[in-house]
C-alpha cells in the first residue's frame, strides 16, 4: 500500500492527539518516523541556523527552515530537512501547509543513531530533485560534507571555511564554528 501526504497529516494528528512527538517523512510511499534528535546535533542546527539567519534575513534573499519544516517533492516524497533554504524568488509567502518545492540548501545533521550512509542517499536525492547545494553535518569526527549537483564533494574540518557562493555569495564560517562551546 502506498501512503499520501494526505496519510501522513491524519498520523501526524493523530500523534498530535495523543501527544506523542514525532517527525513524520514520507519516502516511496512508506512512512518514516523519527523520534527527536540528540541534543550535540540540535545545537549545531540552531547554531548554523543563527548564523545563516544573520546573512540571509538583512539582505531578504530568502527564507530559512528547521527540521520540522516539510517539503513535498517531485516524486511526492515528504521529507523535512535539518535545516533548508529557500531563495526569495522561489518563496515570496510562506503557506500554512508544506512547500511544494525542492529547497535550496538541505543540511543533515548526524545525530548518534542515524547512518551516514542513509543521509548521504538522502541528500543525493534533493540534490537529484533539484537542490543546489547538501551539506552533510558530521559531529562525530568533526567534519561537514558539501555535495553539489556536478558531483562535487568537499569535506571541510577545523578553521576550514564553509562558503556556499551560489546561494549566499560573500558568507563565510569556519567550520569550527558549528560546535558547541564547552565550559569549564
Amino acid at each position: 500500500m502506498s501512503l499520501t501526504v494526505q496519510d501522513v497529516e491524519r498520523l501526524q494528528q493523530k500523534l498530535e492527539d495523543e501527544q506523542q512527538d514525532y517527525q513524520i517523512e514520507l519516502q516511496n510511499g512508506n512512512i518514516l518516523l523519527m523520534g527527536p534528535s540528540d541534543i550535540e546535533s540540535s545545537e549545531i542546527g540552531a547554531q548554523l541556523i543563527y548564523l545563516l539567519k544573520l546573512w540571509v534575513n538583512p539582505r531578504k534573499i530568502g527564507r530559512i527552515f528547521d527540521s520540522s519544516g516539510g517539503f513535498i517533492m517531485p516524486n511526492t516524497d515528504l521529507r523535512a530537512p535539518d535545516v533548508s533554504f529557500v531563495a526569495a524568488e522561489r518563496l515570496k509567502r510562506t503557506v500554512r501547509d508544506f512547500a511544494e518545492l525542492v529547497p535550496d540548501l538541505v543540511v543533515e545533521i548526524k545525530s548518534k543513531t542515524d547512518r551516514f550512509s542513509k543521509l548521504e542517499d538522502k541528500i543525493k536525492l534533493f540534490l537529484e530533485l533539484g537542490a543546489k547545494v547538501g551539506l552533510l553535518i558530521n559531529p562525530d569526527n568533526l567534519t561537514v560534507s558539501v555535495y553539489r549537483p556536478n558531483g562535487e564533494l568537499e569535506v571541510l574540518t577545523g578553521e576550514d571555511k564553509l562558503t556556499i557562493n551560489e546561494l549566499f555569495p560573500g558568507w563565510e564560517v569556519a567550520i569550527s564554528e558549528l560546535w558547541p562551546p564547552v565550559f569549564e
